[in-house]
This record gives structure tokens, sequence and C-alpha cells, in this order.
């Protein structure tokens, strides 16, 4: 199942390409990445495409460093509701497991985690950006997300933070001068992973300016409406159906409320699970039309109702589509072959 990421994560990435001589809409269009995607809260993209967009948008302007242009313009507010408890924590350290803890809510693909120190210094800690793809993060995706965590870092703590120096796993894409302008510090390439390197005691700082219950409230969000990683919604959304299939309205509103969960969410949860409600609806039907009608005599125009069809000619043109011949002929062989078409 391919991975997902909040379309948010390239916000500015259209303008930037406007800026750099090309032409950012077009380039969208190419990877079906649909109009105002990017800054709509709730739309998600396949992690690869992501990647490739950047690659792509890198080469065909000239621009090495695009990954770091583009993370210079974003922020927290990228990451969504996640943005609200970070920016609302009490201390670095907070703000960093929640980060840990929620990123999944930006990509379940992602991971922010303190490490040891990869030079084993005393007194430094290590925060390393990757993802839990068998597939490396792309140089440019990889620029782009620690060049983000970095000015996310260094937005809340209103500064230098005491970076000692970077590690990247991936040679310069762009001349090493322009990585240490923007990180202010020594960066190293060729590293096992992408890793900002920091003062231990870095993680009981104090932020300035948060709201405790602003962070209760948008943790409680979090945990309420979006399930764990490996906590997958599409059994759920199938068990739903099979349940209330022919005897409640098949709409994805109807099981977003069996499911205490938002139409919208729901939608977007089964994006970054690599299906939609239609198709898992289909299949539910599908399965539970081969039961009916090769293991039973119910008359078809009462298998319509009970697949939730309006009329009996919806059962038909679907199992057309399925096996590819009518109901009626498909009861008469019998061909049990039919479970999977």
């Amino acid at each position: 199942m391919r991975s997902m990421v909040r379309a948010a994560a390239l916000r500015g990435l259209e303008s930037l390409v406007d800026r750099l001589g090309g032409d950012g809409a077009e380039l969208l269009r190419r990877f079906r990445v649909p109009r105002g995607a990017l800054d709509a809260e709730d739309a998600v993209i396949p992690s690869v495409t992501a990647g490739r967009l950047l690659e792509t948008a890198a080469a065909e302007l000239g621009c090495p460093d695009l990954g770091l242009r583009l993370a210079e313009q974003q922020n927290a507010d990228v990451l969504g509701p996640l943005a609200v408890a970070i920016e609302n924590s009490q201390t670095m350290g907070d703000a960093l497991d929640c980060a840990s803890r929620f990123l999944f809510v930006h990509s379940p693909a992602l991971t922010v985690t303190l490490v040891p120190d990869p030079q084993g210094i005393p007194g430094v800690r290590g925060l390393r950006y990757g993802s839990t793809e068998p597939v490396p993060l792309p140089p440019q995706a990889i620029d782009l997300g620690l060049g983000l965590l970095h000015r996310i870092i260094t937005l809340l703590y209103g500064g230098r933070y005491g970076l000692h120096s970077v590690h990247l796993p991936h040679a310069p894409l762009a001349p090493v001068s322009r990585y240490t302008e923007f990180f202010g510090a020594d960066v190293r390439f060729g590293r096992d992973a992408a890793v900002l390197r920091l003062p231990a005691a870095f993680v009981d700082t104090p932020l300035q300016g948060g709201n405790e219950m602003l962070r209760a409230i948008a943790v409680e969000f979090l945990e309420g409406h979006f399930p764990e990683p490996g906590r997958l919604v599409a059994p759920r959304v199938r068990a739903a159906l099979s349940q209330s299939l022919g005897s409640a309205q098949v709409r994805v509103d109807a099981v977003a409320r069996l499911l205490q969960l938002n139409p919208r969410t729901l939608q977007r949860y089964l994006a970054a699970e690599g299906t939609t409600f239609e198709a898992v609806l289909d299949d539910v039907r599908r399965q539970t039309a081969h039961r009916l009608i090769l293991h039973t005599d119910l008359p078809f125009s009462q298998v319509a109702a009970m697949l939730g069809f309006a009329e009996q000619s919806g059962l038909t043109r679907a199992v057309r589509r399925w096996y590819g011949r009518p109901p009626r002929e498909v009861r008469r062989r019998g061909d049990a072959r039919l479970g999977t078409p």
C-alpha cells in the first residue's frame, strides 16, 4: 500500500516554481495534483508523487537548493492541526514529543525521533528525520523536511537554538555554503541519516506564549480524530457496511457517524490507506452479491435491496461490471470462481 502525505507539505511550491521561471500550475497538472490541493487542509497525495515533484522541479529549473528554498517560506502551519499542539507546548521537549507522536497525521511514513548523538559526544542529542518506507526519501524531500524542522524549531525558540551540526545522508545538492548559511551550522554529508545535533538540555527550554488549554484541546482532537499508525480505518468501514448494508443508507456520512468521524476525515483516512469509500463499498457489495446470488434463491429484486441498490437495474449493472454477465446467468452457471473477479 502506497504511503500518502498531506498535500500541504508542498505548500508554496507552485508560486516558487513560477518565480523561478517555470509554470507551477502545469507542473502540478503533470503529476495529477488537483488544483488548489496544496492550500487545502484535507487533501493528500502519494508520498512518491511529492518526492518526484520536488526532484523534477529542481532538475528542470536548474535549482539544486529547491527543497531549502521551499522550507524557507513554510512554517508549522503546513502541519495542520498538529501545529496548534506544537506551538502551544510548554517546553521544547513537549513540542518534540508531540511532533514525534502525531507526525503520522501529516504522513504515516514520516518520523521525527530524539536519538543518541551519532558522534557520541556527551551532552549532545540527535533529532532524526526519516521515513518508515523501505525506499529512502529523495534528497530534495530530505532537504525540505529537515529544513522545515529546523525552521519550526528556530521560530519556536525565537532564534538560534544551539545547533551543533547537521547530518545529511546524501551528497550536497547545492554549494556547501548554501547549507551552512541555511542551518547556521556545520553540515556533513553522506551520513547514515538526516539529523540535527542539539544540546541535550535543549529539551528543557521553556517556550513563550503557549496556551496549555489550547494544547490540551489540540491533543484531544488529534487523539479522537486520527487513528494511530497500524489502526487502519478501511476494515472498520468494511465492517460497518457489512452490518448496515440494505438496512441503512449506504452513504459516507452515515458510515462516518457510525464511526464517530467527520465524513471528510473518514475520506482522508481511506485515501491515506490507498483506497476510497466507494471502492470499499463496491467490494463489500460484490462479496455479498456473490453469496446471495450463488447460495440463495432470493429474488433479484430482494438481493438488490439487501445490497442497498434503489433499483434492481443497479444490481444488474454492478454484476455485469464485476463478472461480465447478468445476475440470472451468474446464478444459472453457479460458478464459485466468481468470488474473485
